[in-house]
């Protein structure tokens, strides 16, 4: 800089002591022609585009040899750069830092440098169910599938219980239809992240019981669109389907079952399977079987559920499992309605 400076008048040192550095920006705009121009302002943000406008304009009335000093400047400072430093990531992103600021170098950064950028998507490891939802609930369907898809399915299931009702079902129905996310759209993601992380405060860690809140969503949902959802979350995950399916209407859940439908599973299920989901139900639960049994029947069955002595709760659990996977299979095709109706 020293040698830039010698040989300088008095007058062009004064008009150099008060050119900015936008100035100086706007002078090797309009150096680099209108083309090469026009590609770095697209980075630019609105309030960096019309101060470096005006800048360009002004910078008429700079005097040549002012223009020449400022290009001299910058032509120094490349050369003092080795490949080393110029090539460093620190480098790279001190620069794009600086000519496109936090928000948008991030998104930069992490399209060139995906192991050096802010990892936006990394952020949600750390929050909890509410702050996720407190994010995205004003992003694209897409956008939240994708987010859904890539966090643990206890944290997923908890974020849908928070986001707006009437967007539950069609995120649901996108992370069902996801099949792969091309990098670009991930880039872009993680800018959408790291903004949406600057501008929040909620990052406290929690856990959830994300199935439970799943099963409780899917509850509220109509039947059609119930069984679309879990034919595309069949697809995909077979067992977390499986998971949210046995939530969604607990053994309990079949006191609200009208004795028709009662009857109708009693005809399907294997006596023995029925005695072991028994004994760990409820007394309610119990005499909505026993209540559709003949005075005989339910002798004999309470004599021989009696017989078999304790039972281990997992076996106890995975009786009841495996017949309200068949209460829901004959629900589904009409024979029985679970969650309601009065007893006939």
């Amino acid at each position: 800089m020293a040698d830039i400076n010698m040989g300088m008048t008095e007058a062009l040192r004064a008009e150099m002591a008060n050119i900015t550095s936008t100035q100086r920006a706007a002078v090797l705009m309009l150096l680099l022609g209108e083309e090469q121009a026009a590609d770095i302002i697209k980075f630019l943000n609105p309030k960096e585009v019309q101060a470096l406008g005006a800048a360009m304009v002004a910078a008429a009335d700079f005097s040549q040899e002012a223009v020449n000093v400022v290009l001299d400047e910058f032509v120094d400072h490349l050369k003092k750069q080795s490949s080393l430093s110029m090539g460093s990531t620190d480098y790279v992103e001190n620069v794009m830092r600086r000519a496109l600021g936090d928000d948008k170098a991030a998104s930069v950064l992490n399209r060139i440098m995906p192991g050096q950028a802010s990892k936006g998507l990394e952020i949600l490891t750390w929050m909890d169910a509410r702050g996720i939802a407190d994010m995205i609930k004003a992003e694209h369907p897409q956008v939240v599938a994708i987010i859904l898809s890539l966090l643990e399915a206890t944290v997923a299931a908890d974020v849908l219980n928070f986001l707006p009702p009437e967007s539950r079902a069609e995120v649901i129905q996108r992370v069902a239809s996801l099949d792969t996310v091309q990098p670009s759209a991930m880039a872009e993601l993680e800018g959408i992240m790291k903004m949406q992380f600057s501008k929040s405060a909620s990052s406290q860690s929690s856990s959830f019981g994300g199935v439970e809140a799943a099963a409780k969503i899917m509850n509220l949902t109509k039947t059609a669109l119930e069984s679309s959802i879990m034919n595309g979350l069949n697809e995909i995950d077979p067992e977390l389907m499986l998971k949210i399916q046995d939530n969604m209407f607990t053994f309990e859940s079949l006191v609200g079952v009208n004795n028709k439908g009662i009857q109708v599973l009693m005809r399907t299920v294997e006596p023995d399977m029925l005695m072991v989901a028994l004994k760990g139900a409820s007394p309610d639960c119990q005499a909505r079987f026993f209540d559709n049994m003949s005075e005989r029947a339910r002798g004999m069955f309470r004599d021989d559920m009696e017989a078999k002595g304790p039972q281990r709760m997992s076996d106890v659990e995975e009786a009841q499992k495996k017949i309200m996977r068949m209460a829901r299979q004959l629900s589904d095709s009409g024979e029985l309605v679970l969650g309601g109706g009065d007893y006939v």
